[in-house]
Protein backbone atom coordinates (compact mmCIF):
# COMPACT_ATOMS: atom_id res chain seq x y z
CA UNK A 1 0.00 0.00 0.00
CA UNK A 2 2.07 2.80 -1.06
CA UNK A 3 -0.77 5.52 -2.55
CA UNK A 4 -1.54 8.76 -1.24
CA UNK A 5 -5.38 7.46 -0.62
CA UNK A 6 -6.03 6.50 2.65
CA UNK A 7 -9.33 5.35 2.40
CA UNK A 8 -8.39 3.59 -0.90
CA UNK A 9 -5.18 1.89 1.28
CA UNK A 10 -7.59 0.23 3.85
CA UNK A 11 -10.19 -0.45 1.30
CA UNK A 12 -7.10 -2.93 -0.35
CA UNK A 13 -6.23 -3.86 3.05
CA UNK A 14 -9.93 -4.64 3.82
CA UNK A 15 -9.75 -7.18 0.64
CA UNK A 16 -6.92 -8.98 2.15
CA UNK A 17 -7.61 -9.31 5.41
CA UNK A 18 -9.59 -12.63 6.12
CA UNK A 19 -12.70 -12.42 8.21
CA UNK A 20 -12.92 -11.77 11.78
CA UNK A 21 -12.28 -8.63 14.43
CA UNK A 22 -9.06 -7.06 12.42
CA UNK A 23 -11.19 -7.10 9.48
CA UNK A 24 -13.85 -5.29 10.87
CA UNK A 25 -11.30 -2.92 12.93
CA UNK A 26 -10.20 -2.66 9.10
CA UNK A 27 -13.62 -1.30 7.77
CA UNK A 28 -14.67 0.40 11.17
CA UNK A 29 -11.47 2.62 10.55
CA UNK A 30 -12.60 2.92 6.57
CA UNK A 31 -16.19 4.08 7.85
CA UNK A 32 -14.40 6.30 10.72
CA UNK A 33 -12.48 7.86 7.87
CA UNK A 34 -15.21 8.87 5.75
CA UNK A 35 -17.43 10.19 7.99
CA UNK A 36 -14.35 12.18 8.76
CA UNK A 37 -13.89 13.37 5.06
CA UNK A 38 -17.39 14.98 5.16
CA UNK A 39 -16.46 17.39 8.05
CA UNK A 40 -13.38 18.90 5.81
CA UNK A 41 -15.50 19.21 2.84
CA UNK A 42 -15.94 22.92 1.52
CA UNK A 43 -18.62 24.56 1.71
CA UNK A 44 -19.41 22.66 4.90
CA UNK A 45 -22.31 20.42 4.95
CA UNK A 46 -25.51 20.87 7.10
CA UNK A 47 -25.42 20.92 10.42
CA UNK A 48 -28.34 18.15 9.93
CA UNK A 49 -26.37 16.34 7.32
CA UNK A 50 -23.73 15.62 9.70
CA UNK A 51 -25.46 14.66 12.43
CA UNK A 52 -27.24 11.65 10.42
CA UNK A 53 -23.79 11.01 9.37
CA UNK A 54 -22.52 10.67 12.81
CA UNK A 55 -25.72 8.59 13.91
CA UNK A 56 -25.21 6.11 11.00
CA UNK A 57 -21.77 5.71 11.85
CA UNK A 58 -22.51 4.88 15.80
CA UNK A 59 -25.38 2.61 14.75
CA UNK A 60 -22.66 0.96 12.34
CA UNK A 61 -20.34 0.63 14.61
CA UNK A 62 -22.06 -1.35 17.60
CA UNK A 63 -22.51 -4.36 14.99
CA UNK A 64 -19.01 -4.79 14.59
CA UNK A 65 -16.86 -6.91 16.24
CA UNK A 66 -13.91 -4.75 17.41
CA UNK A 67 -10.99 -5.05 19.69
CA UNK A 68 -11.82 -3.35 22.94
CA UNK A 69 -8.75 -0.79 22.16
CA UNK A 70 -10.20 0.48 18.66
CA UNK A 71 -13.96 0.20 20.37
CA UNK A 72 -12.81 3.03 22.78
CA UNK A 73 -11.05 4.99 20.50
CA UNK A 74 -13.82 5.15 18.13
CA UNK A 75 -16.41 5.43 20.79
CA UNK A 76 -14.20 8.72 21.79
CA UNK A 77 -13.93 9.88 18.02
CA UNK A 78 -17.92 10.22 17.59
CA UNK A 79 -17.87 11.66 21.22
CA UNK A 80 -15.55 14.52 20.12
CA UNK A 81 -17.02 15.08 16.81
CA UNK A 82 -20.57 15.61 18.06
CA UNK A 83 -19.13 18.10 20.49
CA UNK A 84 -16.33 19.67 18.63
CA UNK A 85 -17.01 19.28 15.00
CA UNK A 86 -15.01 20.27 11.94
CA UNK A 87 -11.78 21.80 14.19
CA UNK A 88 -11.54 19.04 15.75
CA UNK A 89 -11.10 15.87 12.85
CA UNK A 90 -7.32 16.12 12.99
CA UNK A 91 -6.88 15.50 16.90
CA UNK A 92 -9.46 12.97 16.87
CA UNK A 93 -7.67 11.06 13.66
CA UNK A 94 -4.44 11.61 15.79
CA UNK A 95 -5.55 9.81 18.54
CA UNK A 96 -6.94 6.76 16.14
CA UNK A 97 -3.31 5.66 15.08
CA UNK A 98 -2.16 3.50 18.40
CA UNK A 99 -5.06 1.91 18.59
CA UNK A 100 -5.11 1.56 14.70
CA UNK A 101 -1.62 -0.06 15.27
CA UNK A 102 -2.43 -2.17 18.29
CA UNK A 103 -5.38 -3.68 17.15
CA UNK A 104 -5.58 -3.53 12.89
CA UNK A 105 -1.59 -3.23 12.37
CA UNK A 106 0.92 -0.90 10.91
CA UNK A 107 -0.76 -0.49 7.28
CA UNK A 108 -4.02 0.74 8.87
CA UNK A 109 -2.06 2.86 11.44
CA UNK A 110 -0.14 4.53 8.42
CA UNK A 111 -3.03 5.06 6.60
CA UNK A 112 -5.09 6.61 9.22
CA UNK A 113 -1.91 9.29 10.36
CA UNK A 114 -1.95 10.25 6.78
CA UNK A 115 -5.55 11.08 6.91
CA UNK A 116 -4.85 12.85 10.08
CA UNK A 117 -1.65 15.07 8.45
CA UNK A 118 -4.54 15.62 5.41
CA UNK A 119 -6.97 16.65 8.22
CA UNK A 120 -4.55 19.07 9.09
CA UNK A 121 -3.86 20.81 6.22
CA UNK A 122 -7.38 21.67 5.08
CA UNK A 123 -7.64 22.91 8.86
CA UNK A 124 -4.38 24.90 8.14
CA UNK A 125 -5.84 25.94 4.57
CA UNK A 126 -9.14 27.04 6.27
CA UNK A 127 -7.67 29.98 8.97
Amino acid sequence: MTGADPHSELLELLARTVRGPRREGVYALWLALRVTGDFLIEPPLPERATRRRLAALETRLSSLTLPPPLRRALTGLLHELKNGGRETVHVVLSTLVAPARDSVGPEAAEAVQRAARTARQAAAASR
